[in-house]
């Protein structure tokens, strides 16, 4: 059997080339909240490498504004912060109709089991104690955004 070969017609291919170009899917927006600038800029540094968009916010009060505005596919909040500390910001977070559902990543120079447990008390989905490796913050952030399903 010989294969048929069909030429487009030209409205499809002229169509095509006077189309919009297909655009990828917009990379997700992580929210990134530390008050010490050298942690929250090698953090979002390595983020945008692996394809993500950030925002920063250098106390818990912006990190909360900005959430509720922005609303970021994912939220990395240091627990000690000016203003707001993140577990204060974590609870607002999930008490909020519109932010509730955008998974909250806890860091913190605090590791005890009883602070990584009140992490998870006020409603984080991760808990990671400084300091850690880049390669494991970026294997809980991509896990945290599969398992949200957003």
């Amino acid at each position: 059997m010989t294969p048929v070969l069909t030429e487009p017609h030209t409205d499809d291919f002229v169509k095509a080339l006077t189309s919009a170009p297909i655009m990828a899917p917009a990379s997700p927006t992580i929210l990134i909240a530390d008050d010490d600038d050298d942690v929250r800029d090698v953090i979002a540094f390595k983020l945008q490498v692996a394809g993500f968009r950030t925002l920063s916010a250098d106390n818990g009060r912006s990190a909360l504004n900005i959430a509720v505005e922005s609303q970021p596919r994912m939220i990395i909040l240091d627990v000690t912060m000016p203003q707001l500390d993140g577990l204060s910001v974590c609870y607002e977070l999930h008490a909020r109709r519109e932010t509730a559902q955008i998974p909250v990543l806890m860091i913190s120079g605090n590791g005890r089991p009883s602070d990584v447990d009140l992490g998870f008390a006020i409603g984080a989905d991760d808990y990671l104690p400084k300091p850690f490796s880049q390669q494991e913050m970026l294997r809980r952030v991509n896990w945290l955004l599969m398992s949200s399903g957003r």
